[in-house]
């Protein structure tokens, strides 16, 4: 009897520590490696004042383009809506940095180049969700000397209607969406497609199959090396073979194609009085516009 007793003791001992076990490793999601995020991410004015502070950074697994929230990231992301719908004379860029091991990574769908991007892209898609319109969110990309990116994204708060020294904005949409010169060999015009580039040609053309009197405006950039002419000549030449690559791929719309040379940069050409070959290379790009 007194066996039977400690068996059964034995037992419920076992089923009391699975049941904590379940409702703390299961339901609540603290069990494994913790969870430890710096409290650093901010919402920056173009001044670079501090509108949002000391909120938990984001999180990213390696190769991953989805966040893992947290209620702080929640929070964050609802303020900034509210920030953005009750100020509409500030508009927002999200940049999304990469680790040194993703600098390769390529998605399995989807049009965006790198993984910077689509992480941002991620992010404004919970802010459209609160109610933000889609258009009043570019997106940006920085490479990260951090392997473990603890700090994934920033946030700036930009005036839209622009000034003499603002850098133009990439809005990286469906209707608005921007390849960069990794299309093009070096110097040279000749349009070279990569994976992305073909995957949103193609539902360019489905798509302008299916909406008629809908048309693609080509654009050509540059970054600054070289003069302002040959710049002008090289962004359309691009333009112009990018042009030529939808026809060839059987699109009857209207394509009208425009260079912008080297005059509406997305980023520094130059910084702190030295070269800068990042600022540089997003510089050089190539823009469709549906209209």
């Amino acid at each position: 009897m007194r066996f039977l007793t400690f068996l059964l003791f034995l037992v419920f001992v076992a089923f009391a520590l699975w049941a904590r076990w379940y409702f703390v490793c299961e339901v609540r999601g603290m069990c494994g490696e913790q969870d430890v995020r710096l409290t650093t991410l901010q919402l920056l004015d173009e001044d670079s004042t501090a509108i949002l502070d000391s909120y938990d950074q984001f999180a990213f697994d390696p190769l991953s383009v989805q966040p893992r929230l947290n209620p702080n990231n929640e929070a964050f992301l609802d303020t900034l809506a509210a920030i953005l719908l009750a100020d509409s004379t500030r508009d927002l860029t999200i940049t999304g940095l990469i680790r040194p091991s993703e600098s390769d990574w390529k998605p399995e769908r989807g049009f965006f180049e790198n993984i910077g991007i689509a992480r941002a892209d991620a992010i404004r898609s919970l802010l459209v969700k609160r109610g933000v319109p889609e258009g009043r969110v570019s997106l940006d990309y920085k490479l990260s000397n951090d392997p473990n990116l603890l700090e994934p994204l920033t946030f700036h708060l930009f005036d839209p209607r622009g000034g003499p020294d603002a850098y133009d904005r990439t809005a990286f949409v469906f209707t608005n969406m921007t390849f960069s010169d990794a299309n093009f060999e070096f110097n040279s015009a000749e349009f070279r497609p990569g994976t992305q580039a073909v995957l949103y040609a193609d539902s360019v053309k489905t798509y302008l199959e299916l909406n008629d009197g809908k048309m693609l405006t080509i654009i050509g950039h540059t970054d600054s090396k070289g003069t302002t002419e040959y710049n002008y000549d090289l962004g359309l030449r691009r333009a112009e073979n990018a042009r030529q690559y939808f026809k060839e791929l059987g699109v009857g719309a209207t394509i009208e194609v425009d260079s912008k040379g080297e005059t509406e940069p997305v980023a520094p050409n130059r910084q702190n009085g030295k070269d800068n070959p990042e600022g540089r290379q997003k510089n050089r790009r190539v823009n469709f516009v549906i209209e």
